[in-house]
């Protein structure tokens, strides 16, 4: 059998651990694990010294206005995510323009293809007016599912009330997206920013733990009445941690890398609104706890929460400074990292990049190599130290939290669906395509 790709000679995660085995792939998905030294292919990937883990999948980014010379978009969004080793993203609804209708999803697949260096999806998110939509919405083709807001942050989508939220949570069937932070009590502590030597070390303080575990608490206690499965993003709090592993059976739980690498006050100390972001940094003993939750199984993926500002935003005096950072570029090095310090297994940093992602949307031919599979893989130098530099990063907004950051582990290669869409730092063509649900195949096999 002559093959389009084979990769050779490297350590490959299969399901059955790290195997030095040599991959075929044909017609965009993985057609054979085994030994190929005599295979004929159109393409050799000499792997050496590389391991090769499934395609990393980031399901939180925000990928900001596009069209604007100096805001991210899809294309250097996905650029970022590509360049970091990532073969897919989910991005988020709360941009400009909001994604909510049919049309404003349609828009946003058609904007995509061709024009992303990645695989792609894209959440819907709900409000009070278009909770009627929102069955027919979460089965389009690239539609992730629908995502809530239960507190304000960058855009304008934001369901509040629980009269509301029961509305949402009753109209449809796919695991919903929600950002926890109780609203009412946010407005409630506004007043502690609004002071004249007000500094980011407030951001924690008025966006405080309880706002986000009475949020917690009450979409639970709804979803479970209506029977609705959830994904809560970003937790960040012990407390929500400790609430969420009594809740496995109807809730998957998500956490960011920030959230694991930073910590307050030193991250305001050294970064100052750089390191604003919804829900907040908090102190090291929350950032323990989001350790112990990676270790103990209740974090079911990590997502970036990519949300990128120019410099001159951040720069604005707080609060009136945006919350946001880039994260989708540095997500799998810091995670590498991580790893390297033995804060996490290379087992358990697949499981929460790619294997989880798969688990808890339903993917379609991601998140391992196995036969049959889309022959998506990241392949990485588990040594490799690398300073993270700006000059390395894709997004528009051009900084990270990151920057000057010494770490060890480095994605090399990106291949999706067999091309290569990175490789030692240099791009290749945008080749992504939308992303395939199994929740949202029609009668046929093929997307409703």
């Amino acid at each position: 059998m002559r093959y389009d790709l084979v990769i050779r000679n490297g350590m490959v995660a299969t399901p059955n651990g790290i195997e030095a085995i040599d991959i075929g792939v044909q017609d965009g998905r993985i057609a054979a694990l085994d030994t190929l030294a005599q295979a004929d292919a159109g393409e050799i990937f000499d792997a050496k010294g590389l391991t090769v883990l499934p395609g990393v999948i980031d399901t939180q980014v925000h990928f900001r206005e596009p069209g604007l010379e100096h805001k991210e978009d899809l294309a250097t969004g996905t650029a970022a995510a590509a360049m970091g080793g990532v073969t897919a993203v989910f991005e988020m609804p709360n941009t400009k323009p909001s994604t909510a209708t049919l049309a404003e999803l349609q828009d946003k697949v058609t904007r995509a293809t061709g024009r992303a260096h990645c695989d792609f999806a894209f959440y819907v998110g709900a409000t009070a007016e278009n909770v009627e939509q929102l069955p027919e919405l979460e089965l389009q083709p690239g539609c992730a599912g629908v995502k809530l807001f239960m507190g304000a942050s960058t855009g304008d989508l934001l369901v509040a009330d629980d009269a509301t939220l029961e509305r949402v949570l009753r109209h449809g069937k796919r695991r919903m997206a929600v950002h926890c932070e109780d609203e009412y009590r946010m407005r409630e502590r506004k007043h502690l920013t609004e002071v004249s030597d007000a500094t980011p070390h407030l951001h924690p303080e008025w966006r405080d733990a309880e706002s986000a575990l009475i949020a917690t608490q009450r979409l639970l206690r709804l979803a479970r009445r209506v029977g609705r499965r959830v994904h809560v993003l970003h937790v960040t709090t012990a407390q929500e941690m400790a609430w969420l592993a009594g809740q496995k059976d109807i809730a998957t739980v998500e956490t960011t890398p920030q959230h694991l690498t930073l910590a307050a006050p030193d991250c305001y100390d050294r970064l100052g609104t750089y390191a604003q972001m919804n829900p907040p940094i908090r102190s090291a003993e929350h950032r323990a706890a989001l350790w112990e939750a990676v270790r103990n199984g209740v974090v079911d993926v990590i997502g970036s929460d990519h949300a990128p500002h120019t410099k001159e935003e951040k720069a604005k005096p707080y609060p009136q400074s945006p919350s946001g950072m880039p994260g989708v570029q540095t997500l799998l090095p810091l995670l590498l990292d991580h790893m390297n310090q033995g804060r996490l297994s290379l087992q358990r940093l697949i499981d929460l990049t790619s294997a989880g992602a798969q688990r808890v949307f339903g993917l379609l031919g991601k998140g391992r190599i196995a036969l049959g599979y889309d022959a998506d893989f990241t392949l990485v130098d588990l040594k490799a130290k690398r300073v993270i530099e700006e000059s390395w990063l894709k997004s528009k907004c051009g900084w990270s939290p990151f920057t000057g950051m010494s770490v060890t582990g480095w994605p090399m290669a990106t291949i999706i669906r067999g091309r290569t869409a990175m490789r030692d730092g240099e791009l290749g063509p945008a080749i992504g395509q939308p992303l395939r649900f199994g929740e949202s195949l029609g009668p046929g096999g093929d997307h409703a």
